[in-house]
C-alpha cells in the first residue's frame, strides 16, 4: 500500500531534516571528538553515550529520507470524497455529539490532533465515502456506524 503525506507533513519532514543532517550531526560530532579526547574508549561512559545518540540521529534521518523520497504528496480533496487530507465530521448512530478527524498518511497519525491514518479501522471505513453516507466500523466492542456529516 502506498504511503501519503499531506503538504504540511512534508514541509515539516523537511525542515526537521536539515536540522538533523545539520547543527544536530555537528552537535554529536563535536560530543564524540570531546569524548575521544578523554581517553580510553572502551571505559568512556561519554563516548558511549555520543555513539548510541549518533546511531538515532542517523536512523531517524534515514527513516525521513525514506518517508521523502517514498510517500506521495497529496493536497486537500476538494470533489466531497474522503481522502487522504479531507477533514471529515461523523456522528454515532443514536448520538448527538459529533467527532471531527483528519485523514492523514501513517507517519503523520496524532489521535490528540484529530489526525487518524487512512489504514486506521475508522479511516478505512470512512475512505472514499461522502456526506451522508453510513460507515460500519468493526471494533472490539461490536460493529459501530457512523454517519458522515461534512467532508471538507
Amino acid at each position: 500500500m502506498k504511503e501519503y503525506l499531506t503538504k504540511e507533513n512534508k514541509e515539516a519532514l523537511e525542515a526537521e531534516l536539515k536540522e538533523l543532517s545539520g547543527p544536530k550531526r555537528k552537535e554529536i560530532i563535536a560530543a564524540l571528538e570531546y569524548a575521544k579526547s578523554l581517553g580510553d574508549l572502551s571505559e568512556n561512559a561519554e563516548y558511549h553515550i555520543a555513539r548510541e545518540e549518533q546511531g538515532k540521529l542517523e536512523e531517524r534521518i534515514g527513516a525521513i529520507e525514506h518517508v521523502l523520497n517514498n510517500a506521495i504528496v497529496v493536497d486537500r480533496p476538494t470533489n466531497g470524497t474522503i481522502d487522504v487530507g479531507s477533514t471529515v465530521v461523523i456522528q454515532k448512530e443514536g448520538e448527538t455529539n459529533t467527532r471531527t478527524f483528519t485523514l492523514v498518511g501513517s507517519e503523520e497519525t496524532d489521535m490528540l490532533s484529530g489526525k487518524i491514518s487512512y489504514k486506521s479501522p475508522i479511516g478505512a471505513a470512512l475512505y472514499g465515502k461522502k456526506k451522508g453516507d453510513t460507515v460500519t466500523v468493526s471494533t472490539p466492542k461490536g460493529d459501530m456506524e457512523y454517519e458522515v456529516i461534512s467532508v471538507s
